[in-house]
């Protein structure tokens, strides 16, 4: 699936949608006019150098980073701008960090049925079904009453993910889902992503897992000081990158 950056947010076909988007810390521009449009049911995968404002937009994409200006819709709904609703905005979009943020005192399933309880009011009962279905999309069932220190890394970041499928979100977000992981622990979560990708989830993923963007993604951007460099299908910006900054970066990964 290829979309132009500048697909309107409205559109019937464009889940999320960036829009002229600027962000500054201080004096130091860190978002440079960013457009963006990632498709329904579409995986959107963002390289780029550190610093070069990947993570910044996610967190702008559900206010964790409040925007200078530019606009941000989620299908058609604007997310930027006074009087919106935060708490029904975070429970549009989900978001998985590279640390977990679990709640020590809880067990996996408390971990991911607190928000459905205390945010959607949903009856302990009903919020412990929705909290075990999710858990069990990410193969953890079976450790629902065991708590963060009894798991491993790759299963914390799972009941992370769980936690965010819970709420029924219509995009998800991967900031370096898999890098405070061991390298033996991260087929497990890329997997998960893999199902998520199969049964239809939107996800746009900041991530050094080049093998999985070039089989996974449907696009990869390449983004580097706050603008987007070059997109395009995984074959092509693997293959035949077409910026000069997309190929020096590229080549650091090749052995």
């Amino acid at each position: 699936m290829m979309l132009s950056p500048d697909l309107p947010g409205a559109s019937s076909g464009v889940a999320l949608s960036i829009e002229n988007l600027h962000k500054s810390f201080g004096t130091e521009p860190v978002l440079k006019g960013l457009d963006l449009a990632v498709g329904r049911s579409e995986m959107v995968f963002v390289l780029g150098p550190s610093g070069s404002g990947k993570s910044t937009m996610l967190r702008c994409c559900n206010r964790l980073e409040e925007p200078d200006s530019g606009e941000i819709f989620i299908e058609g709904d604007r997310l930027t701008g006074p009087g919106v609703d935060l708490n029904k905005i975070r429970q549009r979009i989900g978001m998985v960090f590279q640390s977990f943020n679990l709640y020590p005192h809880l067990n996996a399933l408390g971990n991911v049925t607190l928000a459905l309880r205390q945010v959607q009011k949903m009856p302990r009962a009903q919020a412990e079904a929705a909290g075990l279905d999710a858990l069990d999309r990410v193969g953890l069932s079976a450790r629902a009453r065991h708590y963060p220190a009894q798991l491993s890394g790759g299963q914390q970041q799972r009941v992370a993910i769980a936690r965010a499928l819970a709420l029924k979100p219509s995009v998800m977000l991967f900031d370096e889902p898999t890098s405070a992981l061991d390298p033996e622990l991260v087929g497990d979560v890329l997997d998960v992503m893999r199902d998520m990708k199969a049964q239809g989830m939107t996800m746009l993923v900041v991530s050094h897992e080049m093998k999985f963007a070039r089989d996974a993604a449907d696009r990869v951007i390449f983004m580097d000081h706050g603008r987007i460099v070059e997109t395009g299908p995984p074959e092509q910006i693997f293959g035949n990158p077409q910026e000069d900054r997309t190929r020096a970066f590229l080549s650091r990964f090749h052995g």
